[in-house]
């Protein structure tokens, strides 16, 4: 498991660089994500299990299936279906019967208790959790929505029982982007999920392996296959099919910009971020992942120079957990150097994680193209 945030005040210190002229008069340059340290306290972690902004305004209607891959709508009925068993919408009677009424804890009830949605990245699974989530009739205090390693890091948090007894009274829980990276994991989320069902918290999550196959490629699975199964079981998996919607109709990623033009589109983008590309891994290393939405919060776009292929698989799959939250909050990405598709290496797109790899490498393309517009603004 993760280790837990700290519990102190949330903070960061944004650094008070000089413009390229370094006059007197040019005021306070861009802030550097290497001089921050946020902290965030376990009740803030609560607060923001909520969609993410890139997703508040999204809704069923306003996802566009892909006419070649009906198993987009069919996703979308089904949802709708689900939400409306969960007290969202107004569905037809056979629907509003509740999939899921709060009994004891004993016995467990047979069957799914969720839906999972799989497929590849880029095919809307995220808009569709959050569409989910919204049309779920319950206070904001009765349902939650956060990515697997924010599940994770709030029972680092709060302790396992205080975050069952804090999600149990919940209607549903949706889980973003669930990977199983450890053995450590498994076993944790494996018992959670079996306690909030017992509960009668109704679940829905993401991710682009099937749930028998998680945790496949990544570590001695045969060993926790009871617990992977017993994960499965929770869920009736809906694949979705297509190809990456960020990418769809769209030109060539856009090639990475000479230095000299990201320090200046630095300097005169209000609540930009400056760093180098190294300087920034080293840094996200000392921080956990837990904190990398607060290590951006404020910001207006994030500007890189040096960009190049990542060192190891450790700061690959935090550079992922990074480009997510970059994704969530809407914050175009201006970098010099490597293009993106070349950050991680061949051996790293060909192993366990490479799915993950794959998503960051689309939602850092789709945030370059953002970042070319305001540099040529």
């Amino acid at each position: 498991m993760s280790p837990s945030p700290s519990s102190s005040a949330d903070s960061a210190r944004p650094a008070a660089a000089t413009s390229p002229a370094g006059g007197p008069d040019a005021g306070p340059g861009p802030a550097s994500l290497t001089d921050r340290e946020p902290h965030v306290p376990a009740e803030r972690l609560v607060a923001e299990m909520v969609p993410p902004p890139r997703f508040d305004a999204v809704r069923f209607d306003t996802y566009v299936p892909d006419p070649a891959q009906p198993s987009q709508s069919e996703a979308v009925e089904m949802l709708r279906s689900f939400a409306a068993g969960l007290g969202g919408g107004k569905g037809t009677g056979s629907e509003r019967k509740r999939w899921f009424r709060r009994r004891p804890a004993q016995p467990r009830p047979s069957g799914p208790r969720g839906v999972y949605l799989d497929g590849g990245y880029g095919v809307g699974k995220t808009h569709l959790l959050a569409s989910l989530w919204h049309a779920t009739d319950a206070p904001a205090g009765q349902k939650a929505f956060g990515t697997f390693v924010e599940l994770t890091n709030l029972v680092g948090a709060l302790g396992f029982q205080q975050t069952v007894r804090t999600l149990g009274g919940h209607r549903l829980l949706c889980i973003d982007e669930f990977e199983l990276d450890d053995p450590g994991d498994t076993v944790l989320v494996s018992s959670l999920l079996g306690r909030l069902v017992d509960e009668g918290v109704a679940l829905a999550a993401t991710s682009n392996t099937l749930p028998g196959k998680l945790g496949e490629g990544r570590f001695a699975a045969a060993d926790f296959l009871r617990e992977i199964q017993g994960l499965s079981a929770h869920f009736r998996a809906l694949r979705i099919d297509g190809e990456d919607y960020r990418h769809r109709g769209l030109p060539a990623a856009p090639a990475p910009l000479a230095e000299d033009a990201v320090v200046r589109a630095a300097h005169r983008t209000p609540d930009a971020s400056l760093d180098g590309f190294d300087a920034l891994l080293g840094h996200l290393s000392r921080v956990h992942p837990s904190r990398y939405g607060a290590l951006v919060d404020g910001l207006g776009a994030v500007c890189l120079t040096g960009v190049g292929p990542v060192p190891d698989q450790s700061t690959a799959l935090r550079l992922v957990v990074l480009a997510d939250r970059l994704y969530d909050r809407e914050l175009p990405v201006l970098a010099s150097g490597a293009p993106f598709d070349a950050l991680f290496t061949p051996e790293m797109l060909e192993g366990g994680y490479r799915k993950k790899y794959f998503r960051a490498i689309s939602r850092l393309t789709a945030l370059a193209r953002d970042g070319e517009r305001l540099a040529s603004a």
